[in-house]
């Protein structure tokens, strides 16, 4: 049976305001636990003695568990609620960041790393469920928060990349920051959850037939929507633009340009601090120009960025490339996952489906870029980012707005 919200939504400003500020926490969270394993892959590299095709591989797990979970998150949410399953799966994520941890620490191998970083990315689940509470509360309020919202996320990976470089620097092992990390983590979801409010609408069957609460089949049956199938292309390609940097650019400065593992770390906050900033700023654009515009100049940049990172051996125009990459890809997952929830009735299904599209990116991307890296160098591996950018700018026409009908009259 599906979870459904009560019939009056009528929640006090302060209600509101704690929802909104708790969804702001969780997305900065989990920026921050995703961040806190990226900004120490090098090292993790080193410990093991990895060649780049073989940390590809390992970095599949996080992949494997991420598409899990979306595969999954529909049905999980709609038995559980978006609140609860954010609960439930993030508390095991954080569990799996103190196991590696102590993985790291007493058998630092390939399989037992790999198992906790599946359980590591099926946080892709809470992925889901936070941006159907996001969506939820931007209805609620009637403001646009959605990129503000991201942005938190975007945050916390600047946070997380951050302490990750500093901790690098002063040679504080793995262990002592995976396993910190994961029960900071699990002490602030158990807070963070009893802020939040349901995020699912209730059943109405007098408008367009019944709502999003019937069964697996009427959640499979988006997948036939060609405008669903596109907002995942737009995501798809933006996804594989952020989640290759998240995943390869610390490394590829290192390998690639010749900076020290501290230096790449850095050079990951600097990308890192751009999506922040480009999501901050993006809520303005948004408002101005609209999502299609946007999300064509967004591809625009990111293209630009990509090509100087990978071309040009100059320190400061990396950095410049690093900066318009950032901002580029900044948009692109928000702004889908708005455009797919347009509809609160069927926004857990469409919101799971565009995820699972997107979140493809980072299933086939590290092995990927991996293989290729092997061959052909890091960076020029990142060219097949490109192809992907630009099919998401071909595809922002997807994006625009839909209205829900208003009801009909009832004498």
């Amino acid at each position: 049976m599906a979870v459904t919200a009560p019939a009056s939504r009528d929640l006090s400003v302060k209600t509101l305001r704690q929802w909104r500020t708790a969804v702001f926490a969780i997305f900065g969270l989990t920026g921050f636990v995703f961040a806190t394993w990226a900004s120490r892959v090098p090292a993790v590299r080193d410990l093991l003695g990895a060649s780049t095709q073989e940390m590809g591989f390992l970095i599949l797990g996080i992949s494997a568990g991420s598409i899990t979970g979306l595969l999954a998150s529909s049905h999980i949410i709609a038995r559980l609620g978006a609140t609860r399953t954010i609960l439930v799966v993030y508390s095991a994520v954080s569990i799996a960041m103190i196991a590696l941890g102590g993985v790291i620490l007493a058998v630092p191998s390939f399989a037992p790393i790999f198992a906790a970083l599946f359980v590591v990315g099926a946080a892709s689940i809470v992925d889901v469920a936070m941006n159907l509470s996001g969506a939820a509360n931007e209805r609620a309020t009637g403001r646009t928060l959605m990129p503000l919202f991201h942005a938190a996320f975007s945050g916390g990976t600047v946070a997380g990349a951050g302490l990750g470089a500093l901790l690098e620097g002063a040679g504080v092992p793995l262990a002592v920051h995976f396993s910190g990390v994961g029960v900071v983590a699990l002490a602030t979801t158990v807070v963070l959850v009893r802020f939040l409010q349901p995020a699912e609408e209730p059943v109405d069957e007098s408008v367009d037939g019944p709502a999003e609460a019937g069964g697996w089949r009427d959640r499979l049956a988006v997948w036939r929507d060609g405008r669903v199938l596109l907002i995942g292309v737009i995501v798809l390609g933006m996804a594989f633009a952020e989640g290759s940097a998240n995943d390869w650019l610390s490394l590829a400065m290192v390998d690639g340009h010749g900076f020290t593992n501290p230096g790449g770390a850095a050079v990951l906050a600097v990308f890192l601090t751009a999506m922040t900033a480009g999501r901050i700023g993006g809520v303005f654009v948004l408002d101005r120009f609209g999502r299609v515009p946007v999300l064509r100049a967004s591809a625009a940049l990111a293209v630009v960025g990509l090509l100087l990172v990978i071309t040009v051996q100059d320190d400061a125009v990396v950095i410049v490339g690093v900066v318009l990459w950032g901002v580029g890809a900044s948009l692109g997952f928000p702004v889908g996952m708005s455009a797919a929830a347009d509809d609160p009735r069927t926004a857990t299904a469409t919101v799971s489906a565009v995820a699972t599209i997107g979140y493809c990116a980072f299933l086939v991307g590290p092995p990927l870029i991996g293989v290729l890296g092997e061959h052909v160098g890091i960076l020029n591996a990142l060219l097949v980012v490109l192809v992907l950018i630009v099919a998401s700018g071909l595809a922002a026409g997807a994006a625009r707005p839909v209205r829900r009908p208003a009801p009909e009259p009832v004498p």
